[in-house]
């Protein structure tokens, strides 16, 4: 009898594909933003919302989720207005997180194999409402990062000129933030708190070293993390191990296999193109960033429905996680 026969493998692998879905969208913005390790951070503090939920009978996820949007804002707050550093308070959710949740698990009376349920992954006792809830935070989580992806982009990329297009800059960071708060609280049941970042992080780091655009990077990351996520509860069904751990390492081999694909890729390319952009004639700009000639096959225009910013004497279009101007026949890229 196939594996696949048992009802328990089947809602594994739904919460496995959608977790392996919703982590890189989002850990796509936080690589972005050199914020690589906020998901350990909120996957640390989170462990206090479990044990609130042991210590007062609610369900765990729910108050997992509450504490983890919580402290994502604080450190967004401690960042953008603290004069701590953005590392000295992921260091202090680490820390803080993981004290309270182990206290608060004593006070409920609960045994440490409980806890570490959370900790490292339970995907095998997962029930119905447990899919239910991953598959509807997940798939909010995924429309927002695809459909508000110019903009996170342009916030992720240069908040200065973020903030000179007009956008919300402090919105859509603690947007980002309570984004991995829910996908954080989402994957403690598939890869545990302590293995969330990495699926956050390495499919993102794998797409990088093969695609060049940032919607490119998106969908891969978002691709190489479904497949390693579901390939890795199958392996562990398989040879009978943890899931969690299975589908990280998974995720792990795929970025050492694209690593020497993406150094080819780019020797190759510049190969092909050995000369600078200033012996092409495209040196820096008198505002000191340098220009790229491309193919650009797509025409921006009033109409074309990508972010349109006014600079100096031109207009500056975001696209496919770029920036374009318009320089005589041909796109600039900044």
């Amino acid at each position: 009898m196939s594996i696949l026969a048992y009802d328990f493998v089947l809602l594994g692998l739904l919460g496995a594909l959608f977790t392996g879905l919703a982590a890189p969208a989002v850990g796509t913005y936080l690589v972005q933003r050199r914020l690589a390790l906020m998901g350990d951070g909120i996957g640390h503090i989170a462990v206090t919302g479990v044990a609130l939920g042991l210590l007062t009978g609610a369900a765990p996820i729910l108050t997992a989720v509450v504490v983890a949007i919580l402290g994502a804002i604080l450190i967004e707050v401690i960042r953008e207005k603290g004069r701590t550093g953005g590392d000295v308070a992921l260091a202090m959710l680490f820390y803080g997180g993981i004290a309270g949740g182990v206290l608060l698990t004593g006070l409920a009376g609960q045994s440490a194999a409980k806890l570490n349920s959370y900790l490292f992954g339970s995907i095998t006792t997962l029930t119905t409402a447990d899919v239910w809830t991953t598959v509807v935070l997940a798939g909010v989580v995924v429309l927002v990062a695809v459909g508000l992806s110019p903009q996170l982009f342009a916030v992720a990329q240069d908040q200065e000129f973020a903030q000179v297009a007009g956008l919300p800059v402090r919105f859509y960071n603690v947007l980002v933030a309570v984004m991995a708060a829910v996908t954080v609280a989402v994957a403690m049941r598939t890869v545990g708190l302590l293995l969330v970042s990495a699926l956050m992080v390495v499919p993102v780091a794998t797409a990088q070293q093969v695609t060049r655009g940032f919607r490119t990077t998106l969908v891969a990351a978002m691709g190489i993390g479904t497949v390693a996520a579901a390939g890795g509860f199958l392996v562990s069904a398989y040879i009978d191990v943890a899931p969690g751990a299975t589908i990280v390492l998974l995720a792990l081999a795929g970025f050492t296999l694209a690593w020497p694909v993406g150094a080819g890729l780019r020797r190759r390319q510049r190969l092909r193109a050995p000369f600078t952009a200033a012996a092409a004639g495209h040196g820096p700009h008198d505002d000191g960033h340098t220009v790229v000639p491309e193919d650009h096959e797509h025409r921006h225009g009033d109409d074309c429905g990508h972010l349109a910013v006014p600079h100096e004497d031109h207009v500056d279009y975001v696209h496919d996680g770029h920036r374009h101007a318009q320089h005589g026949s041909h796109y600039d890229e900044h």
